[in-house]
Parts: C-alpha cells; structure tokens; sequence
C-alpha cells in the first residue's frame, strides 16, 4: 500500500518541476549594455541581443536609428549612437522591436521568423503556426503652430549675444532678431523694423 505521504511530496515536486520549466520557456528580453564614450552612446552586447531575437542585426540597427532619432552605425558586434541617448529609451525600443517584430501574438514565443508577402510583411510563429501582419507602432505627431514676427510689432525679447557689429542678438522661435543698442543678458521691448526671411531688426522702445 502506497504512503499518502509519498504521493503529496511526489505531487508537489512535479508541480514545483513544471512550474520552472513554464518560467524557464518564457522569453526573457536582452538587456542592453550600455556605456557613453564622449557625445556617443554604445550598446556594447549589440550582437548577443540580435542573436538572441534571431533577427538580422542591420534590420534592428535600422529600427533603432529611426526610433531614436539619430545617425550610427555598428562596429565589431557593436553598436555607437551619435549623440548621448537615454538608456531607458533605448531598452524601450528594443521591447518595441521585439513586441512588433518578434513575438508570436497568440502564444507569446519568440520562435517566429518575418515573412514578405507582396508589400506587407507577416510574422509566422513556429511554435503554433499563427499568422500576423507587421505594423510598427507610429505616434500621431501633430505639428505646433510656428511663431512669426511681424513688422512694426512690439515684443519682449532677451538679448542672447552681441554681434560682430556691436548690436544685441536675440531669439525668437526661428527668428534671429539684431537689435541697436541693447545689452547681453537684459530682457527689453523690442519694436520690430524690418523681417527679411528669419532674420530680423528692431530697436528698444521704452517699456
């Protein structure tokens, strides 16, 4: 007669194996090794993280660029960004990458490989055989309205610099205003004379 103690230690190791075994198949994204050297930024384990998607490095490299805004390129397994970007954008694109370009939509693996089918590109799943178009997500950028100056105007300028003729230099949206007579670091009114492209000249007015 077996020991009903035996069969509940016995359940509870197969419940305890199987569970590590789930925990153990589940994906686990890369984590990107990250290190700035000057104004550039470097994912030193760029290789190890395509490899590890099972995507071509040049098409993650490409997503990236475009993601994050800047220009680079690769060099022995890794990759230099121009410019210092956060870490935590950088792994939030990669999360992007793999949500869009590699993991399975209805079983969650990452055991899929990109499909062209005319113009549009599918994502196929190995382990389940689901099908699903690839879309990246795009965020709706709504353009913001352009200050411009107007002749004869008033406004309340900072003078930035002094130009190379001794007038103040400040700034306004995409303008570049000149202004006699004014003086580094002091906030005047400024009336507005002429605008000719995005530059422009005024003189002080009293306040």
């Amino acid at each position: 007669m077996t020991n009903p103690d035996y069969k509940n230690l016995l359940k509870r190791v197969l419940d305890s194996t199987s569970t590590e075994k789930i925990e153990d198949d589940r994906f686990k994204l890369p984590k990107a090794e990250i290190f700035y050297e000057g104004n550039t930024t470097v994912i030193k384990n760029f290789d190890r993280i395509s490899d590890a998607i099972n995507r071509d490095s040049d098409l993650v490299l490409k997503f990236l660029l475009g993601a994050v805004g800047t220009a680079g390129e690769m060099e022995s397994g890794r990759v230099v960004f121009q410019g210092k970007i956060p870490a935590k954008q950088i792994q939030d694109k990669l999360k992007e990458y793999i949500d869009t370009y590699v993991i399975c939509s209805e079983c969650n693996r990452p055991d899929t490989h990109l499909v062209k089918q005319g113009r549009m590109m599918l994502l196929r799943c190995d382990a389940c055989g689901a099908f699903r178009s690839v879309k990246s997500k795009k965020k709706k950028i709504t353009p913001q309205p352009i200050a411009s100056l107007k002749e004869g105007e008033t406004y309340d300028l900072t003078i930035k610099d002094i130009g190379r003729k001794g007038d103040g230099v400040a700034y306004f949206d995409k303008y570049t205003v000149y202004i006699s007579g004014a003086v580094k670091g002091s906030t005047v009114k400024v009336k507005i004379e002429k605008v000719s492209g995005t530059v422009a000249f005024g003189h002080i007015v009293p306040a």
